[in-house]
């Protein structure tokens, strides 16, 4: 997912404010339940629901207002109830911006662990 750093996304140096990646990040796991058939709103409207239980970023090089970088996500482990993602994040040269890991953990509207659907586990095991 390439985003564009627009200047509500840097601190008063024109720095990304490190926040900024967590939001980065979920968007590109919101992208990637979209290309597995699975978006977010349609599995929170059918009583599905991922929150988050882990995240954590190593902050490698800033990333400056105007910059272009792009989020790769990739499913790292998949279990009963449990996603793990793991994102680079990279700038328009292409240098590691920043690195990351979130665990999903798979909630009904009772915010109550539960398995993952068949469905979408099946669309995930195939992106191992």
């Amino acid at each position: 997912m390439e985003k564009t750093v627009y200047y509500h996304d840097t601190d008063c140096g024109g720095v990304v404010y490190y926040a900024n990646y967590l939001k980065y990040m979920e968007e590109a796991r919101t992208e990637f339940f979209a290309q597995k058939g699975a978006p977010v709103k349609g599995l929170a409207d059918s009583g599905v629901l991922f929150v988050i239980a882990r995240q954590e970023i190593d902050y490698k090089l800033p990333a400056f207002y105007a910059d272009t970088l792009t989020v790769h996500t990739r499913l790292a482990r998949l279990s009963n109830a449990k996603i793990e993602f793991e994102h680079e994040v990279t700038n328009q040269h292409g240098a590691l911006v920043c690195v990351g890991k979130a665990v999903m953990v798979c909630v009904g509207k009772d915010i109550k662990p539960r398995p993952i659907p068949e469905d979408l586990r099946k669309a995930f095991v195939q992106a191992l």
